[in-house]
């Protein structure tokens, strides 16, 4: 077939490292390895990655314009100049940080407002990216990286005619975390954009399954393609030998963001009660991730618990890292374990755990059991049950050459079944089937 051209569309995340914009990233600039014209189009703001962005130097329905333009309605009509400087790249990164205290559960009228495309407040930016897509990028095909954003899919038929493919990684939870009646409004006008949508993407049987129900689509508009990741500069899998000279004491590692629902509870009380166990008494919890403003409160009850059992000394915070901080991270722990409260739909700190060999200990949901499958080198244990999690930590540390040599099973495991490569292929696959279709 002639050389695709697609457009895919994914959304920042206010300067806040973000898995769907690693993943996002990471699939566009392989495909562009594989002779693929894609272009990577940020909305809302900026992207944020660990890797070389290959992102457009534009943002569209900036975070900004789009907050302003619902909640004061005279500036829906202003130049657009006055819009275009307010999505400058620049200064959307100047403004967006982590002292901004919004959850999603205080975003449903906003939300409700950003679906309803046309008939929404940024009815003036989404014609700003669809007129850009029409005259400029022109492409065969178009791919969103939520239905959150797809408020313009009805704006995008009528007017490019070409195939619109979109990915979930995550929609269920933002819609959970609504509160009524945005929440079912949010839903109903979902349902109603889903059945325009050519193809759906996900990186599991598990959320295939999921969201086919929640949205009411067809089992056979769903493609299933494994999460991949840039394996290049992870670390050689630590020996055992290697690993009696790094550290005196067991190290488990948490890499995720800061919050309650990526399980930093359940991992900080699992680690409570591991040092209370045989020979576990000197082992280290070290954490990287971000820390948004909306969770410090919830970041210092975790370290006051820690403190009150005396295991504060043995905990360490990073920060979020950049690419080289992580993968020191990752080479200075014996174990990852985030034990997400939630169905996690991607896991990409899972993978890029087992790509430099350390196992992880992971809850026996969402994407991890067929993640697992795919690459070996985890255990699962029971969900939000610190006292399991501690148990299969303990397991583990108290055995190096069985921690090390499940590291080294699931590094071999990314490497064969879980590479940007594999993911972009599939994706491509994907692609090339919806436009034969057409």
């Amino acid at each position: 077939m002639p050389e695709l051209k697609a457009v895919y569309i994914t959304a920042g995340a206010a300067g806040m490292y973000c898995g769907s914009c690693l993943r996002d990233n990471t699939l566009v600039r392989t495909l562009r390895a594989r002779g693929c014209d894609i272009q990577l189009v940020p909305v809302y703001t900026p992207i944020k990655t660990d890797e070389e962005s290959v992102s457009v130097d534009r943002v569209f329905v900036g975070g900004i314009n789009t907050y302003l333009q619902h909640n004061i309605p005279l500036l829906r009509y202003l130049p657009a100049v006055f819009d275009r400087w307010l999505n400058r790249p620049s200064v959307l990164r100047a403004l967006a940080g982590g002292n901004v205290k919004i959850k999603a559960a205080e975003l449903g009228e906003l939300t409700v407002s950003m679906i309803a495309g046309e008939d929404g407040a940024q009815k003036k930016e989404l014609r700003e990216l669809v007129d850009w897509l029409k005259k400029d990028a022109r492409p065969d095909l178009i791919n969103l990286t939520n239905l959150l954003i797809a408020g313009f899919i009805p704006m995008l038929k009528r007017e490019l005619n070409v195939p619109v493919v979109v990915t979930l990684q995550g929609d269920d939870l933002f819609l959970g975390e609504l509160v009524e009646p945005y929440q079912s409004q949010v839903l109903k006008r979902l349902r109603e954009l889903a059945q325009q949508v050519d193809a759906f993407v996900v990186n599991s049987r598990f959320y295939a399954e999921k969201m086919q129900q929640l949205l009411q689509v067809p089992a056979e508009r769903f493609h299933v393609v494994p999460l991949g990741i840039d394996c290049s500069g992870f670390p050689e899998p630590t020996t055992a030998g290697e690993r009696a000279n790094l550290e005196p004491a067991p190290v488990v590692g948490y890499f995720a963001r800061i919050s309650p629902e990526k399980g930093f509870g359940i991992v900080t009380d699992a680690f409570i009660e591991l040092r209370k166990l045989p020979g576990m008494d000197q082992c280290r919890l070290k954490v990287g991730g971000w820390l948004g403003a909306a969770d410090r409160d919830f970041f210092a009850e975790c370290t006051s618990r820690l403190e009150l059992a005396g295991a504060l000394p043995f905990f360490e915070h990073i920060g979020a890292p950049d690419r080289a901080g992580k993968l020191d991270f990752l080479r200075s722990v014996d174990v990852l374990c985030v034990p997400t409260i939630y169905e996690e739909p991607k896991g990409i700190f899972a993978l890029e755990a087992l790509a430099s060999g350390k196992p992880v200990v992971l809850p026996r949901h969402g994407a991890f059991v067929e993640l697992l499958e795919r690459t070996g080198g985890g255990v699962l244990v029971e969900p939000r049950d610190a006292l399991a999690t501690a148990s299969a930590l303990a397991e583990l540390l108290a055995d190096p050459a069985r921690c090390v040599a499940l590291g080294a099973a699931g590094r071999a495991g990314v490497l064969a079944n879980a590479t940007a490569e594999i993911m972009a292929d599939a994706t491509l696959r994907v692609y090339e089937k919806i436009l034969k279709e057409r």
